[in-house]
């Protein structure tokens, strides 16, 4: 088969390479679309790859190509997207449900081989199906939908209440559409992007902020004076909206950290007092499963594609060919603005 192999740092080329052959218990997949998510990139252009050569990518669907000789609840032909953790389901955490926090999982398209590929192999178990109104880009959504939810479980959020979003990439949209869907009071979007900025008002938001414009704390004063927000998403992962999150919580608050962090965060002491004083609830959230496995983020998911309440076509900015993978990553080796999902397609 073809795949998208990575040798090296920032050494991706398109290849032949054997197709996987799959267990009594297991699944093959022809993929049919499947996104590059922010993580793939310092695998990519830099050291974070578990291993050379790798097959990178892990939010995909297709359709079922092959069954293994155990598997009678999955056919030939059916339409698919999975999940692609694969927890151990036999330690204590994977007992009780808590299946991102295995310490002996593996993870399709990092430490296994991924969906830049023609074929992914996969556990049964993994397999969600697609209902028909769903298209298979829209599958290639569900992972990055079901870690927001997660969040938003993790937070213990309740409809009727503010809520705040910090960074409006591909989670921080999902997040703003989610929290309309779950009923949140009012929705307020933060980013330094305007036209980002915009698409989460088109989306859900009822108030936006960019924080790159002078004077944004004047505006951001507003909703202090207000008593502040009840839940934050921080999706951003970066330092400048870790500490916004802070002072932008209500006192007795939630904030929730879903954004995966690159660099050193550093609190003054003012602005840690700010914790205590404020009785702040600080939650992080990790992957998306929930049981029984993969959760009911999955299936949630699921239905809301199905009854398209999650718009994910304005959240892709470009489309490639798999066998185009080099042009995609260019965007990112020449720091092209990359606004939105680059979503690989098999043809």
């Amino acid at each position: 088969m073809k795949a998208a192999v990575l040798r090296g740092e920032n050494d991706i080329v398109y290849k032949d390479i054997q197709r996987p052959e799959i267990g009594d218990d297991e699944v093959l997949v022809n993929v049919k679309a499947t996104g590059i998510c922010g993580s793939d990139i310092p695998r990519v252009l830099g050291k974070a790859a578990h291993y050379y050569p790798i097959v990178l990518g892990h939010e995909f669907a297709g359709v079922v190509a092959e069954v293994g000789n155990n598997v009678t609840d999955v056919e030939v032909g059916t339409r698919v997207t999975c999940a692609p953790l694969v927890p151990c389901h036999r330690c204590a955490e994977c007992q009780m449900g808590y299946f991102s926090q295995c310490s002996h999982y593996k993870f399709i398209g990092s430490s296994l081989f991924g969906s830049w590929a023609e074929y992914v192999r996969v556990p049964a178990i993994n397999v969600v199906r697609l209902p028909d109104e769903v298209s298979f880009e829209e599958g290639a959504f569900f992972e990055p939908s079901t870690v927001v939810l997660h969040g938003i479980f993790n937070a213990d959020f309740r409809a009727g209440y503010s809520a705040a979003v910090l960074g409006c990439g591909t989670i921080g949209q999902l997040a703003v559409q989610w929290l309309r869907i779950m009923g949140a009071s009012h929705i307020y979007a933060f980013d330094i992007d305007g036209e980002k900025l915009e698409l989460a008002k088109e989306l859900g938001a009822d108030a936006c902020f960019n924080t790159s414009v002078e004077g944004f704390e004047e505006k951001l004063k507003d909703i202090l004076e207000d008593g502040g927000v009840d839940y934050v998403f921080e999706t951003a992962g970066v330092s400048f909206t870790q500490r916004l999150s802070l002072s932008v919580a209500a006192k007795r608050g939630t904030i929730c950290f879903i954004g995966t962090p690159t660099k050193d965060l550093t609190l003054q002491p003012h602005l840690f007092e700010v914790i205590l004083r404020k009785e702040l609830t600080l939650k992080g959230s990790w992957m998306s499963y929930s049981a029984p496995f993969p959760g009911r983020e999955w299936k949630l998911t699921a239905e809301a594609f199905k009854k398209k309440d999650l718009k994910v076509d304005p959240l892709i900015y470009k489309r490639f060919p798999l066998r185009d993978v080099n042009k995609a990553f260019d965007l990112f080796r020449n720091r092209s603005p990359v606004k939105g999902k680059i979503m690989l397609i098999n043809e």
